[in-house]
């Protein structure tokens, strides 16, 4: 589970993930964007897409 770690100067907060986020992240990756896409392709797809990872 994603846990959100808090800026002590409140600033940007930092997202700590487990190897099972990020595993699900990659995964997701995979499925939205089709192999061999260009840069600005690949952020077409996901700018139309929304990746949850759970929070602690």
């Amino acid at each position: 589970m994603a846990r959100i770690i808090e800026s002590p100067d409140g600033g940007r907060r930092i997202i700590k993930m487990s190897v099972d986020d990020i595993i699900s992240v990659v995964q997701d990756y995979q499925r939205i964007v089709p192999r061999f896409s260009n840069s600005e392709d690949v952020r077409d797809y996901l700018s139309d897409t929304v990746i949850y990872v759970p929070e602690d």
